[in-house]
């Protein structure tokens, strides 16, 4: 089963910055789109970002210009690199693995990141 851990959320001012890790097992994380989703309350989840296994990105519009994805595929692991942090921002942040050759759609537990005004 398809295991998926992110970490390095937190609260933040806004301007700040964080990087979220989310490692992975048990998967041919090389092969796989890697992506960063978010949940605030009440509303429905969107997606961050995600890196294919070709590198291609694809950010939501909100981030564009203040997120950045990347991937270690020696490490199974990809980060999320947030800058110019707004209240706006504040969610649960869940990583996402996908490869529908291998029938795999896996989410972590997510990580909450709080920005304050």
């Amino acid at each position: 089963q398809v295991q998926l851990v992110e970490s390095g959320g937190g609260l933040v001012q806004a301007g700040g910055s964080l990087r979220l890790s989310c490692a992975a097992s048990r998967i041919n994380f090389s092969i796989s789109r890697m992506g960063w989703y978010r949940q605030a309350p009440g509303k429905q989840r969107e997606l961050v970002a995600f890196i294919t296994p070709g590198g291609t990105i694809n950010y939501g519009d909100s981030v564009k210009g203040r997120f950045t994805v990347s991937r270690d595929n020696a490490k199974n692991t990809v980060y999320l690199q947030m800058d110019s942090l707004k209240p706006e921002d504040t969610a649960v942040y869940y990583c996402n693995a996908l490869n529908v050759l291998l029938r795999i759609d896996s989410w972590g537990q997510g990580t909450q990141v709080t920005v304050s005004s």
